[in-house]
């Protein structure tokens, strides 16, 4: 499976200014990748084409092998009412249970699960908003801030039990943290918008696993290429 991107234009009704203009690239791994830029670049737009809600565009994307794209976001919320327990076993497909109890340990949800969506914390809101789509079969995942608010240990502890779980699925990250995008992330997409040529540069990032020791002086050296390659 592979994202291949060629000559993608975008422009948004009633707009001068062009979000894309002939924007290239291609994910050929699997594996944990990383869409990364400041704010208004493009990047949830770019991830709403992908998922196929946004389609007036021009140019080729290509998800080969990919069937199912699903799209996860931070500020993406279940009615307040809702029981968090009840609601995951509702939405469970059928054989995905153990799966289900496996993921709610490894983030750390087990006392959440009695509460109401709005008694939980922003952090486990968005830790609740994320478990509901590794249930479900998909080939893509698009992590939107998925992890916002969420503390450091856990967001790693996260981000290293997918990568382990689901090794042969496409996950795209968006994030703001330069850190955290050159550690996890096999490559990293800077977009640096339609003005700019090229409009993206793919840096290679560190790719840490639980099993693989990270050396300090290459993480250091990924992300001052992504900050040059921003600026």
């Amino acid at each position: 499976m592979s994202l291949h991107i060629q000559n993608l234009t975008l422009k948004y009704p009633g707009s001068s200014n062009f979000v894309f203009q002939d924007l290239s690239f291609e994910l050929k791994e699997p594996g944990f990748n990383s869409l990364f830029g400041p704010s208004g670049v493009g990047k949830t737009s770019l991830a709403k084409i992908l998922t196929g809600d946004i389609r007036h565009f021009s140019g080729e994307v290509d998800h080969e092998g990919m069937k199912t794209s699903l799209y996860s976001y931070n500020t993406e919320r279940l009615p307040g009412w809702s029981g968090v327990g009840k609601h995951l076993e509702k939405i469970t497909p059928a054989g995905r249970q153990e799966r289900r109890e496996e993921l709610i340990s490894i983030f750390g949800l087990e006392d959440s699960l009695r509460q109401r969506f709005s008694q939980l914390s922003l952090g486990q809101q968005n830790r609740v908003n994320l478990l509901r789509y590794l249930f479900q079969d998909f080939d893509l995942l698009i992590m939107d801030e998925s992890l916002a608010n969420v503390d450091e240990p856990t967001r790693e502890k996260i981000i290293l039990r997918i990568k382990t779980l689901y090794p042969q699925r496409h996950f795209l990250y968006i994030s703001h943290n330069v850190v955290e995008v050159s550690k996890f992330c096999r490559e990293i997409v800077v977009l640096r918008g339609a003005e700019r040529h090229p409009q993206t540069i793919v840096i290679r990032g560190q790719d840490a696993r639980i099993d693989r020791e990270i050396n300090k002086g290459r993480l250091d050296q990924t992300m001052l290429e992504i900050v040059n390659a921003s600026s």
